[in-house]
């Protein structure tokens, strides 16, 4: 069974920083694209950043320039280094993976969620 386990978020002030970890555990072949996903009450879940397993990046406009995405293959991990941090990135933070169970055999998996706050 593949899991994906979030840690990191919390309550901090604006202009703070948070940083976001998530690890893929289980069995299986290798991890394609990693990512993280945010929902606030009454919004839907938006697209955070992304990485793929080459290494290339994609952000959401809001979060360019303040978060950094990162990976580190060996480890199954992906994390999120979230910098000038503003009361509108107040949300729940969910992992993302597409995990390569076998070869052919692709699924989307996510993590329980974490979340974060920022006060003004």
């Amino acid at each position: 069974q593949v899991q994906l386990v979030e840690s990191g978020g919390g309550l901090v002030q604006t202009g703070g920083s948070l940083r976001l970890s998530c690890v893929a555990s289980g069995y299986f072949f290798s991890i394609n694209a990693m990512g993280w996903y945010r929902q606030s009450p009454g919004k839907q879940r938006e697209l955070v950043a992304a990485i793929n397993s080459g290494g290339s990046t994609n952000y959401a406009d809001s979060v360019k320039g303040r978060f950094t995405i990162s990976r580190d293959n060996a480890k199954n991990t992906v994390n999120l280094q979230m910098n000038s941090l503003k009361p509108e990135d107040t949300a729940v933070y969910s992992c993302n993976a597409r995990i390569i169970l076998t070869l052919g055999v692709n699924r989307d998996y996510w993590g329980q969620g974490t979340q974060v706050t920022v006060s003004s």
